[in-house]
């Protein structure tokens, strides 16, 4: 068994009956003419298991709560606890699609069984199919989930069943969900491990406490040389020369660059959240994102901030609520080390940063937030920030599991009121650009999506980069966002906005999809004499998804 750290378990720590804390992605599929369904997922599923940790864990709880969980082998594995299917009413619209997945991604994650759930969702016109895959943020971050995902696709369509026939006798749980014996014949709890058990789990437990004062003080030195980064705390008086001393007192004598103000303006996306959510998602063209940036020269993700903010902007402005200041967005940075990939849990801090929501040229906008994600860089690059997982160590964690939902309650009606900690989080997370198949069918879109909370904001903005398109997810609770869908047309138009007439492809010169009549338009096909030969649909790289 392995210990949940710290921030692993302030991921749990942070559920309510408001707020669902896993991360999800949605992904649209050509079925393959009917191979992709529940069975054949089954298979799948089961094949691979062993292939992420994460799928096969379960929580086992300290008695008392006296201390953070283990993570313990899943002796009675049962996939039937995992993996679900609906089907969409007619016509099977995105407006629906979203509908459902909204309604399973509010939905908490049973922690009697590892922490995990898939549903094959039937309806969608064009004979495609929708998987919604969802696993707890503490079992996995961005980089670790797109890592289970790629353990799931293959390269070619026929790649599920080659590596079937490869791969050796399954030593994993059964599609019944009975265990099998481990490869040498030794018995599940044997093949497994028990671990400490419940008498180890108390002394680990005592001799922690007894450390708990010193790992204190060390948390709190630590975390002081992050005031000037750290939500809320960099806006009290002092909060730098506080920082540049504690840096100081631990030896950290390297200059660091200095922050902008990180004083976040009050929005309706901050306040107290609801148990209910929204989503949208749609996708851009990568290669017109790349152009903008290589215009620029900037990187990719400083493009898509643009994006946010344009979009974040746009939103704002309809409805009379733009704040005089800029928007402050928790941006999450991967910090997982090489050869670490295979373990499961967190490995991950937050860069925040200013959005320049308060610039009306978007050409500036593009420049401002290229200076802000630089000089944010920079500071991350010579002291990466630790103070996201010296906050969840600094208190004994039976006080932190009592204390963490009351904070975060209180934290979101102060933000109601004036004082959010952050306006949203914004996340980029790469992915491989060309096509995967899930059990024979090719994977058309991957959409991410993330968690919400009080703290937080009620809005994320998560992003994907596959095959040739940058996927958006947007995660918000109806109480504070009205309408999520106009979010995905704005990141649309900031595209446009940013674009240089010069420069054309066949998303932006009207060739494409219709996004109304989803029909493709035609081309006439003629010969080196021009002859015709008739028409066809034609196909661009990936159909941009999403209504508007």
């Amino acid at each position: 068994m392995r210990q949940l750290t710290a921030l692993d378990a302030q991921f749990l720590n942070v559920e309510t009956a408001t707020t669902a804390a896993h991360v999800a992605g949605l992904a649209i599929l050509d079925s393959g003419e009917g191979a992709v369904n529940r069975d054949a997922l089954a298979d799948l599923l089961l094949d691979r298991l062993h292939l992420s940790p994460a799928l096969s864990l379960r929580l086992a709880e300290v008695p008392l709560g006296l201390d953070r969980p283990y993570w313990t082998q899943d002796l009675d594995f049962d996939i039937g606890n995992h993996l679900f299917e609906l089907t969409l009413p007619q016509p099977g619209s995105d407006w629906q699609l979203a509908e459902a997945v909204a309604e399973l991604h509010a939905r908490r994650l049973d922690r009697s069984h590892p922490l995990w759930e898939m549903h094959l969702i039937h309806g969608l016109p064009e004979g495609r199919v929708a998987v919604y895959t969802k696993v707890h943020h503490a079992a996995i971050d961005g980089v670790s989930g797109a890592e289970t995902l790629a353990t799931l696709l293959d390269l070619t369509p026929d790649g599920h069943l080659v590596r079937r026939q490869e791969a050796a006798p399954p030593t994993g749980p059964s599609k019944c969900g009975v265990g099998r014996e481990g490869g040498d014949g030794t018995s599940r709890e044997v093949a497994a491990g028990r671990g400490p058990g419940v008498v180890g789990m108390l002394a680990g437990a005592a001799a922690r406490s007894v450390t708990q004062p010193v790992r204190t003080v060390g948390s709190a030195v630590r975390m002081a040389g992050d005031m000037d980064a750290i939500p809320l705390a960099s806006r009290l008086p002092g909060a730098k020369a506080i920082a540049r001393a504690a840096r100081a007192v631990s030896g950290q004598r390297r200059d660091r660059p200095e922050l902008p103000s990180l004083a976040a303006p009050r929005t309706p996306f901050n306040g107290p959240i609801s148990a209910r959510r929204h989503v949208s998602f749609g996708s851009l063209s990568l290669k017109d994102v790349k152009n903008v940036a290589k215009a620029n020269a900037l990187s990719v993700n400083d493009v898509v901030m643009t994006l946010c903010t344009s979009a974040l902007r746009a939103w704002l402005s309809e409805r009379g609520a733009l704040p005089e200041e800029p928007l402050v967005v928790a941006v999450p940075v991967a910090v997982r080390k090489h050869g670490a990939k295979d373990a499961a849990g967190n490995q991950i801090s937050a860069m925040l940063a200013p959005l320049p929501t308060d610039v009306p040229d978007a050409r500036e906008r593009l420049r401002r937030v290229g200076a802000t994600m630089l000089r944010a860089k920079r500071r991350f690059a010579l002291a990466p920030a630790t103070w996201l997982q010296e906050l969840c160590s600094l208190l004994p964690a039976p006080v932190t599991a009592l204390a963490t939902p009351a904070v975060f309650r209180l934290t979101g009606r102060l933000a109601g009121m004036a004082l959010p900690p952050v306006n949203l989080i914004i996340s980029n997370v790469p992915g491989p650009q060309f096509p995967l198949y899930l059990c024979g069918g090719r994977v058309l879109s991957y959409y991410p999506m993330s968690v919400l909370t009080d703290m937080s904001g009620g809005l994320s903005i998560t992003c994907f980069s596959y095959d040739g398109m940058l996927d958006f997810g947007v995660v918000a609770c109806p109480e504070r966002v009205d309408d999520v869908w106009s979010l995905v047309r704005h990141l649309r138009e900031a595209l446009e906005e940013l674009l240089d007439e010069r420069v054309g492809d066949e998303f932006r010169d009207g060739v494409g999809v219709d996004l109304v009549s989803c029909e493709l338009p035609q081309v006439l096909l003629v010969d080196e004499d021009g002859g015709e030969h008739g028409r066809r649909d034609l196909q661009p790289r990936r159909v941009t998804a999403g209504p508007g």
